[in-house]
């Protein structure tokens, strides 16, 4: 039984983690005095964002940000079996020298990004990439370029790359089946909302209330889940400046939720 308070939502076959749901900053936020961020309902804590999507015995990370290894542990992965990246921000990459935990018991990771976003990596994690100066126990990764709107499969499942625009920098949004993953959005061309039909869930970033340069705020959010119509949206990638949980959760529309850090559901029939 679906409930809008609930922490399960119980849809089907892909089951959905949100590891992290706040923005680069976090929440609590370093040195605020917001309100937010002395908040006591678990709701309103959290860590940069990442989603953990499981099929059969296969476990997907979309974004491997600063607090993976935390994520990872709070949500007892103890096998990973691939990773998307959304975009190169640090946010959403800076936890990739943590899969080497899972190198030592699987081997090399599959790693599914972009090419602008493989020569960011390989900038910032030179001992990774540089035969010169890896060392031993250091990453290893098996980069496999994606490219906007040309899908590959992992494990039985079509995974459909849709490019939307932060602002000056690109990022992919992923769908699989019935469920899509969209963070760090200011804009999408409107020929991709035909991507975006009739999905059972939709993920998507909303920063805050209040216009933001790079992101959506909450209005552009929930105009552009009125074009794509997902019987429902929950937003992610939210800044202690969106409000209080408990009582934003009442302003939002029947189908569209704030989604929360360690929330699962199941997408799927």
């Amino acid at each position: 039984m679906y409930s809008k308070e609930s922490q399960y939502v119980y849809l089907g076959m892909l089951r959905i983690t949100f590891l992290g749901t706040g923005t680069s900053y976090g929440s609590p936020v370093l040195t605020s005095k917001h309100e937010v961020c002395f908040s006591t309902d678990y709701r309103d804590s959290r860590l940069r964002s990442s989603l953990l999507i499981q099929w059969n015995d296969y476990n997907l990370i979309i974004d491997c940000g600063p607090d993976f290894r935390q994520q990872c542990l709070r949500a007892k992965l103890d096998r990973l079996d691939a990773l998307c990246f959304t975009h190169e921000h640090a946010d959403h990459t800076a936890g990739l020298d943590d899969i080497r935990a899972y190198n030592f018991r699987q081997g090399p990771m599959p790693v599914y990004l972009t090419k602008r976003v493989l020569q960011s990596l390989e900038r910032r994690y030179y001992y990774i990439f540089d035969e010169r100066y890896r060392y031993k126990g250091a990453p290893k990764i098996i980069p496999n370029i994606v490219n906007d709107l040309v899908p590959f499969m992992l494990e039985g499942k079509r995974i459909l790359p849709i490019g939307v625009n932060h602002t000056v920098v690109p990022v992919i949004g992923f769908r699989i089946e019935d469920f899509a993953y969209i963070t760090d959005i200011k804009s999408i061309e409107p020929k991709k909302i035909s991507y975006l039909e009739n999905l059972e869930v939709l993920v998507l970033g909303c920063i805050r209330k209040e216009p933001h340069p790079n992101h959506l705020n909450l209005q552009e959010a929930l105009d552009l889940i009125d074009e794509i119509k997902p019987k429902r949206c929950y937003l992610t990638h939210i800044s202690n400046l969106m409000g209080f949980h408990e009582k934003v959760s009442l302003e939002l529309p029947n189908n569209v939720f704030l989604a929360h850090d360690q929330l699962k559901l199941t997408v799927g029939s």
